[in-house]
């Protein structure tokens, strides 16, 4: 791959970057909004049910404090409960989804299947699968740095 192209892609991963900043900005304004964080958060007890905070900090790949953070931010917009766990331990809390929670996650994959079948509906598969390639080798770069 030449020097134009790394170029092409750098730009690229800079501009994802920068919308993915956007969503987090639009997140902290306005409950519709969801960061990719929260949706992380949405899909991981959809998919796992109630968990604990620490539980939910590896399934978001964050600290716990930081999810201590995000969790609180759903809460006030409805869409989890936290609840001390049934071990006593004060500082153990159990994180569920709401029935709104669950919702806006189904909402929120939806729109994301959609764009996403849109965006790629002129690429074959080979090209989808390299494209994901990419963006996990970004990903991997990105932990990295």
């Amino acid at each position: 791959m030449g020097d134009e192209a790394i170029t092409r892609l750098a730009r690229a991963a800079y501009r994802l970057s920068a919308a993915d900043s956007r969503l987090r900005g639009r997140a902290t304004r306005s409950a519709e909004a969801l960061s990719l964080a929260h949706a992380r958060a949405l899909k991981s007890l959809a998919e796992h049910g109630p968990m604990t905070v620490n539980q939910l900090a590896g399934h978001v790949e964050t600290t716990g404090a930081a999810v201590t953070q995000l969790v609180n931010g759903l809460t006030n917009a409805g869409y989890v409960t936290r609840e001390r766990a049934a071990s006593g331990d004060r500082r153990t809390s159990i994180v569920a989804l709401t029935d709104a929670g669950r919702r806006r996650h189904e909402e929120r994959e939806q729109v994301l299947a959609a764009g996403l079948r849109e965006l790629t509906q002129d690429l074959d598969e080979s090209a989808i699968e390299a494209a994901g390639t990419v963006l996990a080798r970004l990903a991997s770069l990105y932990d990295r740095l």
